[in-house]
């Protein structure tokens, strides 16, 4: 079942046969703005909103758990997540992590900018953050295990650092050979 984000227009969620086509068009791994360091957001209207309302249904389409604006070349900080159906939609605006914990984990990651390609990526298990909503208002929150694994994720893409950036350089060339094969 999917949770519905209060106020969200889903009118633009386009399907050909078993095909679901994305909203907005996302960036490929090696383009240039996966290397973009996002700009704050400074207004919180309704074509932020709007702009969330596309990430969202962009990121379900390709599918993915994490999506920012900059994955559809809007180099602005706000990111969405849906960690699966049955979870809460979550959208952060200018996140900002605090602090972190030593403790470590390690997890299976990709991008929606990558399709096909993942590898195991080592974070901090536990984190502090935070963020503006959609109104702007200030919020912090904590975070653990694999949503604070998502947050870095798209934090990381929102400072213009690509996932696979936190990989060995070995493990990187060995991926990248790998998913250029697949694609083509």
């Amino acid at each position: 079942m999917t949770m519905p984000v209060v106020g969200y227009s889903f009118r633009r969620h386009l399907s050909k046969g078993s095909l679901t086509v994305p909203i907005r068009p996302i960036l490929r791994y090696p383009h240039p703005g996966l290397k973009t360091v996002c700009a704050p957001v400074t207004v919180f209207d309704a074509a932020l909103s709007q702009l969330a309302d596309d990430l969202l249904l962009t990121m379900r389409a390709a599918p993915g758990v994490g999506i920012t604006a900059a994955h559809i070349g809007v180099f602005q900080r706000l990111t969405v997540l849906e960690l699966d159906k049955a979870d809460r939609v979550r959208i952060y605006a200018n996140p900002e992590i605090m602090w972190f914990t030593d403790e470590t984990m390690a997890h299976m990651e990709g991008s929606v900018s990558m399709p096909g390609a993942t590898d195991e990526v080592t974070r901090p298990k536990a984190i502090r953050f935070r963020y503006q909503d959609l109104d702007g208002h200030q919020h912090e929150e904590e975070a653990s295990d694999f949503l604070a694994i998502c947050i870095q994720h798209e934090v990381d893409q929102l400072d213009g650092i690509f996932w696979l950036q936190r990989l060995s350089r070995l493990k990187r060339d060995r991926l990248i050979r790998k998913w250029e094969k697949t694609k083509s």
